[in-house]
């Protein structure tokens, strides 16, 4: 209390129900009177100051009105007659003025406010904060609550991006709070809840691979489990693939967060930050890239702003299939038409047909994809995706620096003896840019380590030619053997 604080967390990840059960909690001790209030729908009205502090006031009341507060708690019935600009923070100060308790504010989705109005609202909120002491009635505390963190409040507002800002409206914040994501045991008490409503058990090999695939990230945890439960109706036990088909469900359906996701994909900061990370290349280091990074962390897509790996297996699967559904509109070949007699998926019929589809329509697709860094990467995953997982299923692992991207098909199939077995063929994708010496010897030592981790006595390694001196784009496509460091054998094709 006496602070004011700033909240963040990608979307859909608990905030606003975290806020509304903190101020309905703090409001029912009986010394306080917090309140949440959503700044959502101040966005159309941008740089007008004047019609946002209209807009957030309108929703300030609306908010009260929900409550169901005694009279004596809410505000006054009129707000303050001033000048524009300074509205906000007058009608704050009148509610206070009045309100036996303290106030408590909360203004959620802070992220709405743009430009000239976010300078206003905010340097309203730092001058009242700085008089409070004087006697001067205002919140006790402020809860700042949105997707960014304190540092893109300040390039908002105008503060600039290098380095502290003491000139910033709002350098008041005791602390920057963010939302964390579920540990596996916090995920296993969620879903035991459920078991103890219902009776209905999660196994332990579900939560297992529910925290796998999300690493705890809240609205995927909850989606997992809403998708077994509520979309496919499973009646027994919830296993591991019961969760593995609601991701595949999910991934399809292209629900709300994930779609949402889509559309940040677009965006040239984040698209700075995720290419080098699918193209497995080192990325620029400079301040512009750093508040880049810290964007791209706050929205949830990658995991740390050291570690620049995407933030959860789920992501790695939809970035790949979300950046490639232009590139898979061109495959035409049948996926049927790949499984053998015997069940089995026949690799290297697809690696044969891809390098017909890459000499017709890589240099195209090239030119039209937008993650150009990526672009090959993002090509060839479009076109295993098309092909492999109406019956199969395909495993990523990608991350900047490493000058790679490791794939794992994965393909059921029934055996001679009528058991069910799993045929596992692993990739390696390289890239040979100009400049560079052929990726060749350390591709094979590292599909060796990715081969000896998967237990596979073989493997493909897949190079990509971008230099300008690669052969005619109808000249490619050979294939040759080779052998890994320890003596793996490896199919190369070189594209």
């Amino acid at each position: 209390m006496d602070r004011y604080f700033v909240l963040h967390a990608p979307r859909q990840t608990g905030k606003t129900t975290v806020l509304d059960t903190l101020a309905s909690e703090l409001t029912a001790e009986g010394a306080v009177a917090a309140l949440t209030v959503s700044c959502e729908r101040v966005k159309a009205a941008g740089d007008d100051y004047g019609a946002v502090e209209s807009l957030l006031l309108d929703s300030l009341r609306e908010a009260v009105d929900l409550s169901g507060w005694p009279k004596k708690l809410r505000p006054p019935r009129s707000w303050p007659r001033v000048t524009p600009g300074s509205r906000f923070g007058a009608a704050l100060r009148e509610w206070c003025r009045r309100c036996p308790r303290r106030v408590v504010l909360f203004l959620d989705e802070i992220d709405a406010l743009q430009g000239n109005s976010m300078v206003s609202i905010l340097s309203q909120l730092r001058d009242g904060h700085n008089k409070r002491h004087n006697g001067y009635p205002f919140p006790a505390s402020v809860v700042l609550c949105g997707l960014r963190d304190l540092r893109d409040y300040k390039v908002a507002s105008g503060g600039g991006s290098e380095g502290s800002n003491p000139a910033s409206p709002f350098n008041i914040v005791a602390e920057s709070l963010r939302l964390g994501d579920f540990t596996a045991d916090e995920i296993a008490e969620l879903y035991g809840q459920h078991t103890e409503a219902t009776g209905q058990e999660f196994t332990k090999e579900a939560v297992e691979r529910v925290f796998e695939l999300t690493q705890g990230q809240p609205w995927l945890v909850n989606a997992l489990a809403r998708e077994v439960i509520t979309k496919m109706r499973v009646s027994g036990s919830i296993t591991g693939d019961h969760v593995e088909e609601a991701k595949e469900r999910l991934i399809r359906a292209r629900a709300t967060h994930l779609d949402a996701l889509a559309a940040r994909l677009r965006e040239p900061r984040v698209e700075r930050v995720i290419a080098p990370i699918m193209a497995g290349t080192w990325p620029h280091t400079d301040t512009a890239f750093d508040d880049d990074v810290s964007y791209v962390h706050d929205l949830g897509l990658i995991r740390s702003t050291r570690d620049l790996k995407i933030a959860n297996p789920i992501y790695r699967e939809v970035l790949f299939r979300i950046l490639g559904d232009r590139a898979e509109r061109f495959v035409r070949a049948d996926p049927h038409s790949f499984v053998l007699p015997d069940g089995r998926f026949d690799l290297p019929r697809l690696l044969e047909e891809f390098v017909v589809f890459w000499r017709e329509h890589g240099e195209v697709l090239i030119r039209q994809e937008g993650y150009h860094e990526a672009a090959c990467q993002i090509i060839l995953m479009a076109f295993l995706h098309r092909l492999v997982n109406g019956g199969g299923q395909l495993d990523r692992e990608y991350a900047a620096g490493t000058k790679r991207l490791d794939v794992l098909v994965r393909w059921p199939y029934t055996g001679p003896d009528g058991d069910r077995l799993v045929q596992r063929e692993a990739m390696e994708l390289k890239v040979w840019r100009a400049g560079e010496n052929d990726p060749m010897p350390d591709g094979l030592a590292q599909l060796d380590r990715y081969l000896d981790r998967l237990t596979l006595p073989a493997g493909v390694l897949v190079i990509f030619d971008r230099r300008p001196e690669a052969p005619p784009w109808k000249e490619r496509g050979g294939f040759e053997q080779a052998a890994t460091p320890s003596g793996r054998q490896v199919t190369v094709l070189r594209v």
